[in-house]
C-alpha cells in the first residue's frame, strides 16, 4: 500500500547572522512534527533552508570587507551546523542562492508580468531594511516600523508591482471555506481584519537601490524583491518548473501539507504566498501554522546585554535532548514561551533527571539486584496493576490527538504524565518490601515486567521529541521497537528479556549556582564579542510636538519644589490620589491622576516638582490648587519628577 505523502515546510532563516535559539525552535518543532508523521507511517518531506538575498545581507557583506556571496557561504553553513546539531531529520536544505532556485524564480516573475499580475511603477514610502518591507505613513506604529519598531527611512524608486487586489477577492473566499488554512484562529481573524478586509494595497516585488539579489531577466537593473524570492523555495525546492516541466516530486508533494513559520511573517504566507501561487495557477498550501516566539525571561536578547542565547550554548551545557524537551515542552499553542538558564536547569533536574532519568535507572537496577536483569511476566497481577496499563494504553491515543492539532507541547506532557504514573506505582508497589518475602517473588517480577513495559511504550513515543533518549532507554531496556499501530497492547516486551548490567545516567542533576556561574563567563565574552560593552542606548519617545511659546510664556509658570506630607485616595474615583504639598510656609491641597500607579503610602514624603501657579480647580469634587509633574513612557507608565539632589520644599525650579 502506497504510504500518504506529507510535505511540511519551515521558513528559510534570512542568512544575516548566527541563529538564536528562539530562531532554532522553529526547526525542533518541525522536526518533531516530522518524525511523528513518519512513526505514523507517513511518507514525509521536510525542508528548511536559507534566505539570503536582500539589502541587509549586502551591507553586512560590506561591513565585513567581503563579498555578499562569501557571507552567506559563511551563515549558511553556520545556521546548518546548528540544525544538525540538535538532530533535525530534514530531508533537503535550500538556499536562495541555488542556481536551480533562482533560475525559476526568474521564469516566474517573468510569468507574473505576462499575465499582467505584475507592472512598472514607482514606490515611495517608509522603508525599513531589516525587514525589507514598504509601508505607508498610515501603517507605522509611532512613526516606526509595524513588524519589528525599529527606525524607517523616506525611500522612492523605480519598482515592479504585484496587483494584490486582483486576487484579494478569491483569497477571503478561500479562508472562509477552509477554516484549517491559517492556524491558530487568532491569527487568521487577524489576517482578516487587519489586512484582507480593509483592501489590499500592491506590492512592492522588485528593488533598484541595492544589487544583491536574483536580477530581472528582462529588466537587469531591477533585483527581486525578497518576498518574491524567498517565498517561492517551497516549491522550487520540490521540482516546480515555471514552464510546465515540473518533476515527478513536486507532482507528488504539491500542495505542501503544512508550512511552520513564525507569527511575525503570517502576513507574507497567507496573504502573499497564497496570491502568488493563485497567479500562477497552482494549488494553496493546505495549512500554515504561525507559532508563537519563544522570549528571553529578562527582556529582548540583546548581544550588547550579552544575554543572547545560543542552540549550541545550550547543548554544551545541558545537552541536545535537554535543549529539545525544554523548548518543545514550554511554548504554548497560541502564546509565547520564556527561556531562562535558571528555568532550563529547574526542567531538567525536576522532569529529565528525576521523573524520568531516575524513573529508568532504579527499574533497571531493581531489576539486576532481584532477578539478575532478567524481567519476566509471571502474570500475578493485582487491582493495582490495571492503572498503570490503561494510562500507558491511552498514552498513544492522546499524544496522537495533540500532534494532529499541532499541540506539541501537550504531546509531551501526556507521555510524562506516563512517566509520572510509573514512578506512583513504584510507591504503590513497594518492590523493595516484596523482595524481602520468598512468597511474592512472581509479584515481584510482575510489578517490574509492567514497569519496563510501561516505560517502553513511554520511550517509544518519546522518540519524536527526544530521539536520543528514547534510543539509549529502549537499548538499555533491550526492548525491540514497536510501531504506533502495536501500542494498543500491553504485554508486547518480551518476557525473559535481559536488561543491561549497568544503566546509563540519562541526565544528572545540576547545581543552579553552578550553572550560573558559567553564564556569567558566557555572557561577559558575548559582550567582548560584540564590541559594544558600553552601556546600550535608551530607548526614546518621539511626541506630537505643541505649538511654541515665547520665553514670557514661560517666565508665567511657578515651577517649585514640594514635599509631600499627607496623601489619601480621592472618594468616589479610581484614579486620584489628594496629596498636601508643602511649598516653601505653604501647603498646598493637589489631586493628581496617578492612583494607578503609586500609593498614597508611597508619596508621602516624597519630594516632587510642582507646578504651583495653576487656576485652582475642582476634580471629583476635590479642590487642586496646583499639579504634580510627572513623565510618561510608551506604555502609560508615570514616574514622578523629583530632584536627584537633596533639595528645600519651596526651592525654585528654573
Amino acid at each position: 500500500m502506497e504510504k500518504k505523502k506529507f510535505y511540511m515546510t519551515t521558513a528559510i532563516a534570512y542568512a544575516s547572522g548566527k541563529p538564536h535559539i528562539g530562531n532554532t525552535y522553529e526547526i525542533i518543532l518541525a522536526d518533531a512534527i516530522a518524525r511523528y508523521k513518519r512513526a505514523q507511517g507517513y511518507d514525509v518531506f521536510l525542508q528548511t533552508g536559507t534566505d539570503e538575498h536582500g539589502q541587509k545581507i549586502e551591507l553586512k557583506a560590506e561591513e565585513a570587507g567581503i563579498t555578499p556571496k562569501e557571507y552567506v557561504d559563511k551563515v549558511a553553513g553556520e545556521i546548518r551546523r546548528i540544525w544538525d546539531l540538535v538532530d533535525t531529520s530534514y530531508d533537503k536544505f535550500i538556499r536562495t542562492t541555488d542556481e536551480d532556485h533562482e533560475k525559476q524564480v526568474q521564469k516566474i516573475f517573468r510569468k507574473m508580468y505576462d499575465k499582467g499580475d505584475i507592472y512598472k511603477g514607482y514606490y515611495e514610502g517608509m522603508y525599513c531594511t531589516p525587514c525589507e518591507s514598504f509601508f505607508t505613513e498610515s501603517q507605522l506604529v509611532d512613526g516606526k516600523c509595524p513588524d519589528c519598531g525599529r527606525e524607517v527611512t523616506p525611500a522612492k524608486e523605480e519598482a515592479y508591482f504585484f496587483k494584490m487586489s486582483k486576487y484579494a477577492d478569491r483569497l477571503i473566499e478561500h479562508i472562509n471555506t477552509h477554516p484549517e488554512f491559517i492556524q491558530p484562529v487568532s491569527r487568521k481573524n487577524e489576517m482578516m481584519n487587519n489586512f484582507l478586509l480593509p483592501g489590499l494595497q500592491d506590492l512592492c516585488v522588485s528593488r533598484t537601490s541595492f544589487k544583491w539579489g536574483i536580477p530581472v531577466d528582462f529588466d537587469p537593473k531591477h533585483v527581486t524583491y525578497v518576498w518574491l524570492d524567498a517565498l517561492t523555495n517551497y516549491i522550487t525546492g520540490i521540482g516546480y518548473d515555471c514552464d510546465g516541466n515540473s518533476t515527478e516530486q513536486f507532482k507528488k508533494d504539491w500542495p505542501a501539507d503544512l508550512h511552520l513559520i513564525g507569527k511575525d511573517i503570517i502576513r507574507f504566507h497567507t496573504i502573499y504566498w497564497p496570491i502568488f501561487l493563485m497567479s500562477l495557477d497552482l494549488p494553496l498550501p493546505k495549512q500554515v501554522f504561525g507559532h508563537p516566539w519563544l522570549l528571553q525571561g529578562d527582556g529582548k536578547m540583546s548581544k550588547s546585554k550579552g544575554n543572547v542565547i545560543y542552540a549550541d550554548d545550550l547543548v554544551d551545557f545541558f545537552g541536545v535532548d535537554a535543549v529539545r524537551y525544554f523548548v518543545l515542552h514550554e511554548m504554548p499553542f497560541e502564546n509565547d514561551g520564556v527561556i531562562t538558564w535558571e528555568l532550563m536547569v529547574e526542567r531538567l533536574n525536576s522532569d529529565l533527571a528525576n521523573t524520568l532519568g531516575n524513573l529508568v535507572n532504579r527499574t533497571i537496577s531493581m531489576s539486576n539486584k532481584y532477578f539478575g536483569g532478567v524481567v519476566a511476566n509471571k502474570g500475578l497481577t493485582e487491582p493495582v496493576d490495571e492503572e498503570l496499563k490503561a494510562v500507558a494504553l491511552a498514552t498513544p491515543g492522546k499524544v496522537t490527538e495533540k500532534m494532529e492539532q499541532l499541540r506539541v507541547a501537550d504531546a509531551i506532557s501526556e507521555i510524562f504524565v506516563l512517566f509520572k504514573r510509573c514512578n506512583k506505582y513504584i510507591d504503590e508497589t513497594m518492590p523493595w518490601a516484596l523482595a524481602k518475602e520468598e512468597s511474592k517473588q512472581d509479584r515481584l517480577a510482575t510489578v517490574l515486567y509492567n514497569l519496563v513495559e510501561s516505560i517502553a511504550i513511554g520511550a517509544e513515543l518519546l522518540e519524536s521529541f527526544m530521539p536520543g533518549t528514547s534510543k539509549k532507554i529502549l537499548a538499555q531496556l533491550n526492548a525491540q521497537k514497536r510501531g504506533l499501530e502495536q501500542m494498543n497492547q500491553f504485554g508486547l516486551y518480551e518476557s525473559g528479556t535481559k536488561v543491561t548490567d549497568k544503566p546509563e545516567i540519562l541526565f544528572a542533576r545540576l547545581d543552579l549556582k553552578e550553572v550560573m556561574e558559567k553564564v556569567e563567563v558566557l555572557q561577559a565574552a558575548q559582550k567582548a564579542v560584540s564590541g559594544q560593552q558600553e552601556k546600550p542606548e535608551e530607548p526614546v519617545i518621539d511626541i506630537e510636538p505643541k505649538a511654541e511659546i515665547t520665553f514670557e510664556d514661560f517666565e508665567k509658570m511657578q515651577f517649585q519644589v514640594g514635599e509631600i506630607i499627607a496623601c489619601e485616595p480621592v472618594k468616589k474615583s479610581k484614579k486620584l490620589l489628594c496629596s498636601q504639598v508643602k511649598i516653601g510656609s505653604q501647603v498646598k491641597q493637589i489631586v493628581s491622576g496617578i492612583k494607578a500607579h503609586y500609593s498614597a503610602e508611597e508619596m508621602v514624603g516624597k519630594k516632587v516638582m510642582v507646578l504651583v501657579n495653576l487656576k485652582p480647580a475642582k476634580l471629583a469634587g476635590v479642590l487642586s490648587e496646583g499639579m504634580i509633574l510627572c513623565a510618561e513612557d510608551e506604555n502609560g507608565e508615570l514616574a514622578l519628577m523629583v530632584p536627584d539632589k537633596k533639595m528645600p520644599a519651596g526651592a525654585e525650579i528654573c
